[in-house]
């Protein structure tokens, strides 16, 4: 039998954002993940490989190439594949799309935690960016939320505009009045400087925040950081985002309000009205669930 290799249309196909959470949170209620990264640099090109090895789920390697000036070429500026190995052999069983992995991780993450944390009857859902992460999370949200009208906030008023044509989402005039009025906050930004302020956050609203993947990057402040009940996927790749990080060099975050990760799943409840807040840092080991189910799914077609 040849090598699967599963390409972004084909391995799409038969996927569902609710049952992609459910295949994350069985995940995590199995052993825990050993997760190692590694990145290699040429001048402003880059190379990033993010692997995870899964006692009875087997191991994955994500590889990433950013190569910037790959548009003045008319080619994608950032590449890669994932590979699933066997947990019995080591055997290359598959490769699956990169982007598709990506894609589907990434909304598939915060989903899980907005249906574990988000008021069920949330109906106003604001996402703040305009990029792929923010298109593909209009689809989650919409398959968790169906009823819920979503609104979009970005820098460039252009590229709101454009995605909202793409997806029937409104554009939000004033970023402050989007945010007080939603009952979930998406945060799927490039940003350095914290978009959103704790003063404008109300009860039982949901933050759920994805971008400030660097040390150096915020979408928050301190003050919206310390506004609720922090819940994070993964302790350790969470912690080193500039969200975490930043504030518990401030001393205005301590490793005790880190409610929990996705280890400790049953700890992801809504108690009362409060505000809670998901920090999505992302991993390897998420990845290789992911792709696991990517894989189990196209051979089940």
């Amino acid at each position: 039998m040849s090598l699967p290799v599963i390409s972004f249309e084909e391995g799409e196909r038969g996927l569902d954002w609710l049952a992609l959470t459910d295949a994350i949170a069985a995940g995590h209620a199995g052993p825990r993940a050993e997760v190692e990264d590694v990145i290699l640099r040429r001048g402003g090109d880059t190379v990033l490989s993010r692997a995870a090895w899964i006692d009875g789920l087997g191991i994955g390697v994500k590889t990433a190439t950013v190569f910037p000036g790959n548009g003045e070429k008319g080619l994608p500026s950032v590449g890669g594949a994932t590979s699933l190995f066997s947990d019995a052999t080591g055997e290359l069983e598959a490769m699956v799309d990169f982007h598709l992995v990506t894609k589907w991780k990434t909304a598939g993450d915060s989903l899980l935690a907005a249906r574990r944390l988000a008021r069920p009857e949330s109906r106003d859902i604001l996402i703040v960016g305009a990029g792929t992460v923010a298109a593909s999370l209009v689809g989650a949200y919409g398959a968790a939320f169906p009823e819920a009208r979503f609104t979009l906030w970005n820098r460039s008023r252009g590229r709101a505009e454009a995605l909202a044509a793409e997806t029937g989402a409104a554009v939000a005039e004033d970023l402050e009045t989007a945010v007080r009025g939603a009952d979930i906050v998406a945060t799927a930004t490039m940003s350095t400087e914290p978009l959103i302020r704790g003063a404008w956050l109300r009860p039982g609203q949901h933050l759920d925040l994805i971008g400030a993947y660097r040390p150096d990057m915020r979408e928050v402040d301190d003050a919206a950081i310390a506004a609720g009940r922090l819940f994070v996927d993964s302790r350790k790749t969470a912690g080193e985002t500039g969200e975490l990080a930043l504030p518990m060099e401030a001393g205005v975050l301590g490793e005790g309000d880190l409610v929990a990760d996705y280890y400790d799943l049953p700890a992801f409840r809504r108690e009362g009205d409060e505000i809670t807040l998901f920090k999505n840092g992302g991993g390897a080991h998420l990845d290789l669930m992911v792709a696991r189910h990517i894989l189990s799914v196209w051979q089940g077609m």
